[in-house]
């Protein structure tokens, strides 16, 4: 264990556990964008992935490993050499490389998933530390589903890891099982129970089927976790896993009662929250805590009143700790070029001169449309004008015909370089109509696996933000578009979906899949 008791590491994996959302899958670009963030929000290991589970998984651990320097980079492998191995392969140019074996030990498991006797899961969870530390200094082990194994036989595989040089063991509740009183008298067993404790790190897992994560992962640390695992905004499989934020700030702002730090820069939790939620498609509740809209809204004329003449009467951590930008500054079709990039580098952009003219024109046909523009009207410009990914099509014009009596039809111009290529075609509604205009002229076959529509500011002038995810034979890709009208939107998110499509085939034929 750390000699530095008051420390607590934060492990994110998001990129790994986090991605397990349905419909959250990212990639290797995505992934890339995802890890720098988090180094930047300064956690102490970044859980990269599963090399072992596809080539594409592979590929995102290698490059996250090779670009990020800061946290340790994690790369998870079964108690199997292959993996093992594969997880080597792929964390070869890591400045701090972990390995992070895990193998089922409860009863449940043991019996129905694995046939293994105890003495077999000693012996094989001994045996793939052992293969680990080879390969690197630094390794977790994990006994899946800690909290339904039997005490006595969970503390004999915490000292037998130990012993065979696991530094960190990280103990999950892997069904979200646990309750807080019962999780927290976990690890104060282990503390007692296992001889060579002080030799590693205790790491809490949690899972939120009952809704428990944080509080089960806050009650690990009171019994004497010292590393906590989580993901940005909770995401991960099924009900999702403890929220970083939520766990930092609560012992930021609890100091009397946990009595640990952590070394995460709080102030970019929330643009790190945004980043996670844009590229997975997944929305953050406005409710949510720390990070969510409402966060820091006060409605009742009490509280108002209270904030007004106080802000810790209502208010238990500052907007600004989170990063959370405070009143939005409005701006409309009045404002400037000048005005326009000061306020996209109070939110965290700095576009070049090129991107920075693109996003303005758009901003000004925007303010010709609204009153008023928000900073998430902006944000969403940001997102919709400046992409990574090459646009072989750009939407140059859209004209729409529809009705009750009236089959939609959708006549569509887009450019490719200097030409422009026109079509039109019909469909069951007007998106439909205009995806089928898209695929006519582009030539890709593209299925729409997925279609969401948030607004991104109220009123009903407001910025509609469409985010796809359209499937064309082995890839699938997230789009997405922004536009006060929500079938122009709809086809910018198809077409930038259809452009990384093209993008990816080009890029498969340039590099070959990573052998084992």
């Amino acid at each position: 264990m750390s000699a530095n008791r008051d420390r607590l590491f934060i492990l994110d994996t998001t990129l790994r556990d986090g991605e397990q959302s349905p419909g959250a899958s990212l990639d290797e670009r995505e992934k890339l964008e995802v890890a720098q963030a988090l180094a930047s929000l300064r956690v102490d290991a970044v859980e990269a992935g599963f090399p072992i589970a596809s080539p594409g998984d592979f590929a995102a651990v290698r490059r996250v490993a090779a670009a990020v320097r800061g946290p340790a980079i994690v790369a998870l492998a079964r108690a199997l050499p292959k993996d093992i191995e594969a997880a080597a392969q792929a964390l070869e140019k890591a400045e701090r490389p972990r390995i992070h074996v895990f193998l089922a030990t409860s009863a449940i498991h043991r019996r129905f998933k694995l046939k293994k006797a105890k003495d077999e899961i000693l012996r094989i969870a001994a045996r793939s530390v052992r293969l680990a530390r080879k390969y690197a200094d630094d390794v977790e082990f994990s006994p899946e589903d800690a909290s339904r194994t039997e005490p006595d036989f969970l503390a004999a595989v915490v000292e037998t890891v130990i012993r065979a040089g696991a530094r960190t063991v990280n103990i999950p509740d892997t069904v979200g099982y646990a309750t807080p009183d019962e999780f927290g008298r976990l690890f104060r067993m282990l503390g007692e129970r296992v001889p060579s404790i002080g030799k590693a790190v205790l790491s809490a897992h949690c899972h939120n089927d009952l809704g428990l994560a944080v509080a089960n992962s806050l009650a690990a640390v009171l019994g004497g976790a010292r590393q906590v695992e989580c993901t940005v905004n909770g995401i991960g499989e099924r009900a999702g896993n403890a929220s970083l934020e939520e766990i930092v700030m609560a012992v930021r702002t609890r100091p009397d009662h946990y009595g640990v730090r952590t070394a995460v820069d709080t102030r970019r939790i929330w643009k790190t929250s945004r980043l996670v939620s844009r590229l997975t498609g997944i929305p953050v509740q406005p409710n949510k805590a720390v990070v969510g809209d409402n966060a820091f809204a006060h409605e009742a004329g009490i509280h108002q009143d209270g904030i007004l003449k106080e802000r810790r009467t209502y208010e238990i951590m500052t907007p600004a700790s989170v990063g959370w930008r405070g009143t939005s500054m409005v701006m409309g079709k009045h404002s400037g070029r000048h005005a326009f990039r000061e306020r996209l580098r109070a939110l965290g952009h700095r576009p070049g001169p090129q991107e920075l003219e693109r996003a303005f024109r758009r901003f000004k046909e925007l303010a010709d449309k609204k009153k008023c523009i928000f900073d998430d009207d902006l944000e969403a410009i940001i997102e919709d004008e400046i992409s990574a990914i090459p646009e072989e099509f750009r939407l140059d014009y859209i004209s729409i015909s529809s009705g009750n009596r009236t089959l939609p039809t959708a006549t569509i111009r887009l450019a490719r370089g200097e030409r422009l290529l026109q079509d039109a075609a019909c469909g069951d509604g007007p998106v439909d109509a205009a995806m089928k205009t898209i695929k006519r002229i582009t030539g890709v076959e593209g299925r729409l696996a997925d279609y969401a529509l948030r607004a991104v500011t109220g009123g009903t002038d407001a910025l509609g933000e469409v985010t796809v995810k359209v499937t064309c034979g082995p890839h699938t890709e997230t789009g997405r578009g922004a536009s006060t009208d929500v079938i122009e939107a709809s086809a910018k998110a198809y077409l930038n979906a259809i452009n990384k499509i093209i993008w990816r085939r080009r890029q498969k034929k340039r590099t070959a899949a990573p052998r084992f």
